[in-house]
């Protein structure tokens, strides 16, 4: 399978963002603990295999842990994982994904079917 870059439903996202893939894959993750691999890569606007890979690195870190449900995964989040940078000392994720959630900052809607 040929990778192939999903384009983001928001076309002012061009260049660089001000949160990285990793935290707007969090966050996704965070709305919707069943949400496919595909929902996200569109709505980050990377592909599927770069969502794999973030996927995989939040789980060695301890930000996430992933749960086999039938032929589905569920992922929950680690409210009380330390941030990783310097500047975030102290930080949590739960506090990350609050503040992004109190100011609207991300609206990736539901990714579960039906």
């Amino acid at each position: 399978m040929a990778k192939q870059r999903v384009r983001s439903n928001n076309s002012r996202q061009r260049g660089w963002t001000y949160l990285t893939n990793h935290a707007l894959v969090l966050l996704c993750l965070a709305e919707d603990p069943y949400v496919r691999l595909l929902a996200i890569a569109e709505r980050v606007g990377i592909t599927d295999r770069a969502v794999q890979k973030i996927i995989a690195d939040l789980e060695v870190d301890g930000a996430i842990e992933r749960t086999k449900e039938g032929r589905c995964n569920r992922y929950e989040v680690n409210q009380g994982h330390t941030l990783r940078h310097p500047l975030e000392a102290g930080r949590t994720v739960g506090q990350l994904i609050s503040d992004a959630s109190a100011g609207s900052l991300l609206s990736v809607g539901s990714g579960r079917d039906g």
